[in-house]
């Protein structure tokens, strides 16, 4: 049976071979793993592609045998490696390891290539030959299934293991007997209900089994493991070599002379197979992949791999059109169909899915530049040739030899002429001609008015008057390719350059450009679908403009989406489909599928390895640290996205490092000099049509510190030089101190001496008015008074040796030698004055005193007070008191007081010895003692003087006074 299409090569497939890094003769087979790469056995070795480059595995890499037949993914990311018959291998971690690094490797052998079944983690080989073992590969661990199923006369060909159920299907070769069901658990054998002829090749999924027996396809379904149904059939006129059941259950047959068998409908649909579609006749396929996306990949023999995408392939396979091949270089339509114009003397009319050729002049390479329809009349415009033709009648018209540039609707009936002569209005119903402008080369013209029309050149647009035959500019500077009246006093004009312009009868309104969303700026032709959308046809794709207001909206559409070519000549709008012309046949696509594309690529990039702290690691989970001086990072990445067929950029930032992203197309991203810390490495991958990945992958490092960029030591620096510095102070800061220390010292022994030079002032000058006293007493002959006052001063006398030698003495001792004083006083004058010493309260009678600093006073209250009175006793009171503040000691007599006449007392000798005294404490303990001397007639209208001390209680604690 003759296969009912043929592709040779289909328009938007891509072939990649050794000039792109494929470097091999033959491929084998094609598989993919769960990340989305494809892994490619050939018989150079071991490929792997993602999108963008291929990474090749040899001897070099571990291969002890350069013949992959199958690379088969695991889904724990091991690629499992079977080479011509034995030596397998897998690539782990960026690292091939085989039997001489594994001898659990070394358990597997045969003597034909294996059959295998893969589940998850597990891998299952066994020969369909010999039937000793079934040998599991797991985790780098190989494990033995024996089998019990030798013949002693005959031998068995196996085929169908499933783990799940445990059965392997056996045929005794030689024999006419039914296919027998073997469980490798129990070893037992169960008859199936069908036979199968000898020298018949099996290949299975999931429940489907295809019988293959030299041309003749016979595809079953089992139930219940045991009952097997006919469901399909196919006699091909060749023998086959190969059979593919993609992931969407669809069979593919690869004949022995060439090129591939492909059946649309799905095996598991029960209805009969169809007519095949043929395709790659010129090539010898070895596998064929339908990968998770559903682009498909043919691996050949000699010519690399190629590769069509899933809309490519819907789109003229599913859908496809006979003789849809020529480049097209205009495109029109009516009623009765589609009007192709091609780059030949040669059209095209597509009408009920069939094109139908309409050649004018044969063998002649002139191309189409335009064509225009209405009605039954249809004009095509070559580049130096006019032709009607009817489509009722057929007929075609030589009409006349222009160097033409544009067709453009005019008047009803008749049409504008854009040729290198200038603009001919053709009535195409009279067949008359009318110049309306000459001797001007005009590529493009839209009616404007009654009477005037915009018409461009290749620099200006111009306003025309069609009854004066005169122009005049209307836009500078801009080379249109094609005009298009859009709305009321709106124009839309396709550039050569400057992408699209809309304008008024007065200005330009808008311009819309590659920085709006446009694809490009060379725009070639524009097509109109409503008041607010129209379609922009360029050499780089289609583009979709939608206004809304001040809002526009663009949609770019490439090959990717299903475009025959990029190079679109032009386009036409008919309900929600749109038929596109381009450089490799006519696309016709549905705008509704079109608008429903992702905005984003439903992908992530792949961190493959990341090169950190001078070693390359290949898996990624664990953590990644590196440290000065290894502090450079190298993020090895891949973005798996085939369609947009290796035009494949990355956007990527650290975090915590900077929150600017970067744009590379380099699948090797290298960070140096990194400062220690923690970061987040982040990455999008962008493909076609700048559609970005829909979410960035991620990934965490750490830079750490040599020890001298730790917290810790620097904190411990910081401690040290604090420390180092506070050191330095503290000596710089002792020295000081001792040297004020020392002259302190010295100061000290100075005023000591000073102190013990006024005490033994004080002594004499006591002394010596004792003396006079007893003198006074003797002149007297008072014996018995000398006597007594004899034995008061000798107690007196000790005391004040005693007490002078005391640069400290307690209040109570204070109280009790001034109590003695006072006694020998009072003894000394007769009864002349009675005291009183009197301690408060809240005086502590431990607190300490400057010695004999009080005695002076109350001996100057004496002499100087109350030796004088005549007319009352004198009184002398000493009180000591606290004011809570500081310690108030009070000398008072009510003698006659100072005045101004009498100035002995405060100049006495005594009085001038104790305030030297308390010049020299406070110098020597800095102990400030406050002297004040009152006259009582002044301060409180009686007789007598008052002197009061105080010492404050900071100077308390510094001479320690209170304690």
């Amino acid at each position: 049976m003759l296969s009912s299409l043929f592709f040779a090569q289909i328009p938007g497939m891509v072939n990649y071979n050794d000039g792109d890094g494929l470097n091999n003769s033959y491929t084998y087979s094609i598989s993919q793993d769960k990340t989305g790469f494809l892994w490619i056995g050939s018989d150079n070795g071991l490929f792997r592609f993602d999108g963008k480059e291929f990474k090749h595995f040899t001897n070099k890499q571990g291969l002890k045998n350069i013949e992959a037949l199958s690379c088969i993914p695991l889904s724990n990311g091991e690629i499992f490696i079977a080479p011509f018959l034995n030596d397998f291998a897998y690539l782990k971690n960026g690292r091939i390891i085989n039997s001489d690094f594994n001898r659990e490797l070394q358990k597997m052998q045969f003597t034909v290539n294996p059959g295998y079944y893969l589940d998850g983690e597990s891998l299952y080989l066994y020969s369909a030959y010999n039937l000793d073992n079934i040998y599991m590969y797991r985790n780098e661990k190989v494990s033995t299934i024996p089998l019990e199923i030798k013949s002693q006369t005959d031998s068995y060909y196996a085929f169908g293991l499933n783990i799940a159920d445990k059965m392997l299907y056996l045929h005794r070769q030689g024999k006419r007997e039914n296919i027998q069901a073997y469980n490798i658990m129990t070893k037992k054998k169960i008859s199936c209900n069908i036979s199968m002829k000898k020298n018949t090749v099996i290949f299975r999924k999931g429940d489907i089994f295809v019988f293959r027996n030299k041309r003749t396809i016979e595809v079953y379904k089992l139930y219940n493991k045991l009952y097997f149904k006919k469901i399909k059939s196919y006699t091909a006129q060749e023998n086959i070599h190969r059979l593919v059941i993609d992931n969407n259950y669809r069979l593919w047959l690869c004949p022995e002379e060439g090129g591939a068998l492909y059946f649309k409908q799905p095996l598991l649909d029960e209805s009969r197979l169809s007519d095949p579609v043929r395709m790659m006749e010129n090539y010898i396929l070895n596998d064929i992949l339908v990968d998770r996306d559903n682009n498909t990949w043919f691996s050949t023999r000699n010519n690399g791999i190629f590769f069509i995408a899933d809309q490519f392939f819907k789109n003229y396979v599913h859908f496809p059109i006979k003789n849809n091949s020529s480049n097209i270089k205009a495109i029109a339509k009516n009623s009765h169909g589609i009007f192709l114009g091609y780059n030949e003397a040669k059209s095209g009319i597509y009408h009920n899915g069939q094109i139908t050729d309409l050649v004018f002049e044969r063998n002649i390479k002139i191309e189409h530049k335009s064509i225009f329809s209405e009605g039954n009349t249809v004009i095509f415009g070559l580049t130096r040739s006019l032709f009607q033709y009817d489509i009722v009648t057929r007929k075609k018209y030589f009409l006349k030899d222009y160097l033409l540039k544009n067709i453009v609707p005019y008047t009803p009936g008749s049409i504008i002429l854009c040729t290198s002569y200038g603009l001919i209005a053709y009535n195409y119903k009279t067949g008359s001609y009318t110049e309306i402008l000459s001797k001007e080369r005009m590529y493009t013209a839209l009616p404007y008015a009654r009477d005037s029309l915009l018409a461009g050149n290749f620099k200006d647009l111009y306003k025309v008057n069609t009854v004066s035959k005169k122009k005049k500019i209307f836009l500078k500077g801009y080379y249109f390719t094609d005009l298009k009246k859009f709305g009321h006093n709106l124009y839309i004009g396709a550039t050569n350059v400057n992408g699209i312009i809309l304008f008024s009868n007065s200005k330009i309104l808008r311009k819309i450009t590659e920085k709006t969303g446009l694809i490009t700026g060379q725009v070639k032709k524009i097509e109109v679908e409503n008041k607010h959308v129209f379609w922009a046809s360029t050499n780089y794709g289609l583009s979709r403009v939608e206004l809304k207001g001040s809002a526009v909206k663009i949609n770019n559409f490439t090959q990717t989406d299903g475009l025959p070519s990029n190079a679109v000549s032009g386009c036409i709008i008919s309900g929600d489909t749109i038929y596109v012309g381009t450089s490799k046949g006519l696309g016709i696509l549905s705008v509704k599928n079109l608008m429903s594309q992702k905005k984003f690529i439903n992908k992530k990039v792949i961190i493959n390895s990341v090169v950190i702290g001078g070693r390359e690691i290949f898996d990624i989970r664990q953590p990644l640290t590196g440290q000065t001086p290894h502090n450079d990072v190298t993020f090895n990445v891949s973005f798996p996205d085939f369609i947009s067929q290796g035009k494949i950029s990355y956007r990527y930032k650290i975090d915590g490092l900077s929150n600017a992203w970067q744009t590379g197309t380099s699948q090797k991203i290298i960070f140096s000099s990194l400062p220690p810390g923690s970061y987040t490495f982040k990455i999008f991958g962008i493909g076609y049509n700048g559609k970005q990945s829909y979410g960035s992958t991620n990934l965490q490092f750490e830079i750490l510190p040599k020890f001298w960029q730790t917290w810790w030591f620097r904190l411990m620096m910081i401690s040290l030089g604090a420390a180092v510095l506070f050191i330095l102070i503290h000596f710089y800061f002792q020295k000081q101190r001792n040297k004020k220390l020392e002259t302190l010292y010295y100061e000290k022994k100075i005023a000591e001496l000073e102190l013990q030079a006024i005490k033994a002032q004080i002594n004499p000058h006591f002394i010596y008015n004792c003396l006079n006293s007893i003198q006074f007493l003797l002149y007297k002959k008072d014996y018995k008074e000398t006597e007594n006052y004899l034995e008061v001063f000798a107690q007196m006398i000790r005391k004040t040796l005693y007490y002078s030698e005391k640069t400290f003495m307690s209040i109570k001792d204070e109280a009790d030698y001034l109590s003695l004083y006072l006694s020998m006083e009072k003894l000394r004058l007769k009864d002349l004055f009675d005291y009183k010493i009197s301690l408060s309260e809240n005086i502590n009678e431990n607190w300490v005193l400057p010695s004999l600093l009080i005695q002076p006073f109350v001996e100057n209250a004496i002499k100087h007070g109350i030796a004088g009175l005549k007319d009352r006793k004198g009184n002398i009171q000493v009180s000591f008191e606290h004011t809570g503040t500081s310690i108030c000691i009070i000398i008072e007599d009510n003698g006659t007081g100072i005045n101004s006449k009498r100035k002995t007392s405060p100049d006495s000798f005594g009085v001038r010895l104790s305030q030297k005294r308390i010049e020299t404490f406070r110098q020597l303990f800095e102990t400030h003692i406050i002297l004040e001397i009152h006259d009582l007639s002044e301060k409180e209208q009686r007789p007598g003087t008052q002197i009061k001390l105080y010492i404050k209680p900071y100077e308390n604690q510094n001479t320690g006074i209170h304690h």
